[in-house]
């Protein structure tokens, strides 16, 4: 007769409860991974952000080497070291005081043109090397402080928005980084928590310039501004010239998708990865229109950057070779950033977190303003653009002549700057993200009286002493042999022309004022004008053109 097999000994019952913990975990991780999807790493992230904001890093140092002299230099129009000078002398000479009122390394480093120069190239050397692929927090950190000390210091030539944002978002960076290690994929992935302020970036950013445009103009309102927008932008490009030539339903279809990306895309930065990766799309394909539609300086470019953290590295994989995505992809889920790192973008998370509540607040504002920082070292600031769209294009032209004595029958011959409107016939330039901070600055003078742009005077008076560095601001020098007798400034009502009506012109123009009367070196009310705002009195370069020994 058979034996029957003894019975199964029973199981401990801590042993079927560790099953039953081990079966709940792996369904929870089998949903978690269907409806949020795996864990994301973003070491391609890093990768793409850093040398984006490298190569906006070098044009705005490299444009600032290029015009430091003439601009912020000791013979310049705005001198930095006067007013170093002047702060220092509020600061009863202290440096310690004087950075606490004006957060600058030139306090301690002294703004001498060497001094300048060096530190601009060096910033050149250090962008260059984040491009080449250099991951370091110290390298960011310098090019944070470095650009910081030169908009404390750039007076009017740097007060634009895109100075703000390109310090706050350099400020980030530095938290992407190790302190140790300069190679992209042998350090470990950036703490999470830094992504995300990058997404409370952008969303700051398009928010705020969305509101000020329905909080400022109408025309943004009944969907008309675009209609004027891109013949009196600052420095109109080429294509802006054929995009006015559209029909007016056509610009009014462009202000509805720029309601639709600053104002609902923004917040979906927050949102689920593919409705993530859907704003991300949107974010950087309007700044791609409107780096091909106007020349707005590195603004555009630098507005990409924390766009681009909208994506993941299975995302932007796509855009690198299968060996490099493989490679990250080991290194991301082998390293993970040091105690150090992670605790270091905690305390920045609380840090923004802290800053935001004024930037929140102006948001929130009926009043709000546009660029605007709360802190003296521009951590968290608010943004804007366009908050009003000018209906017709104002332009100042410098006239000089050589002639003795003024009449009707004087010759004025015309200054050109490298790329604002002048010569109806010269075609309009295209050099985003390069910044000729000048042609922007007498855009604004257009707006008003010589008496709110003192600048402008200063450079005419430069010009009629021969001043090298103001003669290096231009596009053509009408008088290369020597300086004229006379200059003057009028005032041109400007407008593009109708494609295809056989001008040959792209823009037609009317003088509508004097903007500055006729003005020689040693004239009196030009010398008093000067002195008045503590600038010297330049020193004519040779004999004068036509002038009598």
């Amino acid at each position: 007769m058979a034996r029957e097999a003894p019975p199964p000994a029973a199981r401990p019952a801590d042993e079927d409860d560790e099953e039953d913990r081990a079966l709940l975990l792996r369904l929870r991780s089998h949903w978690l991974r269907r409806f949020v999807g795996p864990p994301r790493t973003y070491l391609l992230t890093r990768f793409v952000l850093l040398r984006l904001l490298g190569f906006v890093y070098f044009i705005a140092f490299l444009s600032l080497a290029l015009q430091l002299g003439p601009l912020l230099g000791h013979d310049g129009l705005l001198p930095a070291d006067r007013l170093l000078g002047r702060l220092l002398a509020v600061s009863g000479g202290s440096a310690l005081e004087a950075f606490r009122l004006l957060p600058t390394l030139f306090v301690w480093l002294g703004a001498s043109d060497g001094v300048l120069h060096a530190a601009a190239w060096t910033g050149v050397a250090l962008s260059l090397a984040v491009c080449a692929g250099v991951t370091n927090a110290l390298v960011q950190a310098a090019l944070w402080a470095l650009y910081l000390s030169f908009v404390r210091i750039g007076q009017v030539f740097y007060g634009y928005g895109w100075e703000l944002q390109l310090a706050e978002t350099g400020f980030l960076a530095i938290f992407l980084c190790p302190v140790r290690g300069f190679r992209p994929f042998r350090s470990p992935p950036p703490p999470v928590v830094v992504i995300w302020l990058y997404r409370w970036l952008i969303f700051r950013i398009m928010l705020g310039a969305g509101l000020i445009k329905l909080r400022g103009d109408p025309c943004w309102r009944d969907l008309t501004c675009l209609v004027y927008h891109y013949e009196t932008q600052p420095v109109p490009s080429p294509l802006s010239y054929f995009i006015h030539q559209l029909p007016r339903q056509v610009h009014m279809l462009g202000v509805l998708f720029n309601h639709l990306v600053e104002l609902v895309v923004p917040w979906f930065a927050f949102g689920p990865r593919p409705a993530r990766h859907v704003a991300g799309v949107f974010l950087v394909l309007f700044q791609v229109i409107l780096i091909l539609s106007g020349n707005l300086s590195f603004l555009n470019w630098l507005t990409i950057v924390p766009a681009i953290a909208c994506f993941d590295d299975g995302a932007l994989g796509r855009l690198f070779p299968a060996r490099l995505r493989e490679r990250s992809a080991d290194r991301a889920a082998e390293l993970t950033p040091s105690r150090a790192h992670q605790g270091a973008a905690v305390v920045l998370a609380i840090v923004v977190l802290c800053l935001s509540v004024a930037p929140v607040s102006n948001l929130l504002s009926p009043r709000q303003a546009m660029n605007a920082s709360f802190d003296k070292l521009a951590l968290v600031n608010t943004y804007g653009a366009f908050g009003s769209v000018g209906r017709e294009r104002y332009e100042v032209i410098l006239e000089g002549t050589s002639d003795e004595a003024l009449g009707e029958g004087t010759r004025w011959l015309e200054y050109d700057l490298p790329c604002k409107p002048g010569d109806v016939r010269r075609r309009p330039c295209l050099i985003t993200p390069y910044h000729y901070r000048l042609d922007w600055q007498i855009w604004f003078a257009a707006f008003g009286s010589y008496e709110s742009e003192p600048w402008l005077v200063h450079f005419i008076h430069k010009l009629l002493a021969g001043d090298p560095g103001a003669q290096r601001l231009l596009a053509r020098n009408p008088f290369p042999g020597a300086p004229p007798r006379y200059i003057r400034a009028e005032l041109y009502r400007y407008s593009f022309t109708r494609v295809g009506d056989g001008s040959g012109a792209w823009w037609r123009r009317e003088r509508v004022a004097e903007y500055l009367p006729p003005l020689s070196v040693d004239d009196p009310a030009l010398l008093h004008f000067l002195d008045l705002h503590g600038w010297p009195h330049a020193q004519p370069a040779g004999d004068r053109a036509g002038a009598t020994p």
